[in-house]
């Protein structure tokens, strides 16, 4: 089983080393995610080589899957279309893009509450000296 949103490499792209091996591709593989619509973008319906269930799943779900899965892992591969191959990494990298603005962003909002504070301490420091 593999959740489609891991922290470093996607299940999907595990799915697709897995796939470059001829002893692993006999893996049964159950693919699940809470986002079904975000691994439907990326890999479009229906799933050959892999059993999909959406999160959160019954026992009855997962032992469907499972059982699914058992029967892909039997089929022959194709070589993947190029296609499915870049859709994710393309992805990752347009997320890394956005998360770099992101964290401009933050780094530019820190120094702006780091200012702040400093005139906050010079107010508070000058009502202190008015006060005595």
């Amino acid at each position: 089983m593999l959740d489609f949103l891991l922290p470093k490499m996607s299940g999907w792209e595990v799915f697709q080393e897995i796939q470059k091996s001829a002893t692993l591709q006999k893996i049964p593989l159950v693919l699940m995610s809470g986002r079904k619509e975000e691994v439907t973008e990326k890999i479009h319906e229906p799933f050959k080589y892999f059993s999909f269930v959406e999160k959160p799943f019954e026992k009855n779900q997962l032992v469907a899957a499972i059982k699914d899965a058992m029967q892909k892992s039997k089929l022959p591969r194709e070589a993947p279309a190029a296609g499915l191959v870049t859709a994710v990494p393309a992805a990752v990298a347009e997320n890394s893009s956005e998360i770099a603005a992101l964290h401009e962003k933050v780094d530019k909002l820190q120094g702006e509450v780091d200012a702040l504070k400093k005139q906050l301490i010079q107010l508070a420091t000058f009502i202190k000296q008015k006060v005595k």
